[in-house]
């Protein structure tokens, strides 16, 4: 079974959405090259649990064509998020109006229940969407609806493509007070930029000694 290895470090839903096509880069598979591998991307999101994707898994070998269809709009829809995520409030309006085309169109036929749910093991409260109808095209409406928040919110003027760029292409949410954050994660990418210049220094000072 499929299991989601893109780190969630973009500190909102769509932007580790857009993320999943970063994958190959480092050597592992897209996480919406497969409808498992969809299954184990929400999941590992916690969009799903287990019990929930097993039933997905079992239905999509009974529908095969709508489990394609509902993979082929996943990728739609990153392709159309991933610009507007890369440029943020620089974006041009033509990569704007396509993005909010594309949450439009989904959430125009999103058709189901919100309610909050209440984990008991650790208190923490969360938006669960329960979809009536086609299950498969439900899927996506969580990262989606993620997308429109931060429009909505203003978020968009603190999305940032991580500076480690073109080795690394995430985007992510800078919360920092000073708005300066450069790396997707300090863990990888700021810890790789710091060596670099820990080398170059050192080289340095070995020529002029």
């Amino acid at each position: 079974m499929p299991r989601a290895r893109t780190p969630f470090v973009a500190g909102r839903l769509w932007l580790d959405f857009v993320n999943t096509d970063e994958a190959p880069r480092h050597g592992q598979p897209d996480a919406l090259v497969s409808f498992d591998g969809y299954l184990a991307w929400l999941e590992a999101a916690g969009l799903l649990d287990a019990t929930r994707r097993a039933a997905l898994q079992r239905r999509a070998l009974e529908q095969p064509a709508s489990a394609t269809a509902a993979l082929h709009e996943a990728r739609r829809i990153r392709s159309a998020l991933r610009p507007l995520a890369e440029r943020g409030r620089h974006a041009a309006e033509r990569i704007t109006q396509t993005a909010v085309l594309e949450i439009n169109r989904v959430l125009g036929r999103s058709t189901g229940v919100r309610r909050v749910e209440h984990d008991a093991r650790d208190g923490s409260f969360s938006r669960a969407f329960l979809p009536v109808g086609d299950a498969f095209a439900a899927l996506v409406i969580p990262v989606v609806e993620s997308a429109a928040d931060t429009l909505v919110t203003g978020e968009l003027a603190r999305v940032r493509r991580c500076a480690g760029e073109p080795a690394c292409p995430r985007v992510f949410l800078d919360t920092s007070r000073s708005a300066r954050r450069r790396w997707c994660d300090m863990a990888s990418c700021g810890n790789r930029a710091k060596a670099a210049r820990h080398r170059v220094t050192a080289r340095t000072r070995r020529a002029k000694g």
